[in-house]
């Protein structure tokens, strides 16, 4: 089974998000919004379309915990639900359960040191 087929997103905490994003647009050409900056590319093997989203959350932001670091990857997966039954039997701590939107299904675990991962699900 195919686990992980890209990089959904970059999340990490920052003073000021709004300075943040402006800074990152001025000097580096990104076009953010209050959500970051989505890239789009297209999966060489489907040739579909798909994005990895860029984000700063604000610095006292619970959304990462319980990890305590500055960041939260967000890994694109295939079958979330099948990927889940395997991190279960070899006793990946998983912290919630499935959210799902419009937009793909989402779970949240962490590894071997504390640091949070979100896995997402896209509906491309």
């Amino acid at each position: 089974m195919k686990k992980v087929t890209g990089i959904g997103g970059i999340f990490f905490r920052a003073k000021d998000t709004n300075a943040v994003n402006d800074w990152y647009k001025k000097n580096l050409g990104l076009e953010t919004s209050p959500y970051g900056v989505s890239f789009e590319w297209k999966d060489k093997e489907t040739d579909k379309k798909a994005t990895t989203q860029w984000a700063p959350f604000a610095e006292n932001t619970e959304y990462f915990e319980p990890s305590q670091k500055e960041f939260m990857i967000n890994y694109r997966v295939e079958n979330l639900e099948l990927l889940l039954e395997e991190l279960k039997k070899e006793k990946v701590q998983i912290l919630d359960e499935v959210q799902t939107y419009d937009y793909g299904k989402f779970v949240h675990i962490l590894d071997l040191e504390g640091n949070k991962i979100q896995l997402w699900e896209p509906i491309d």
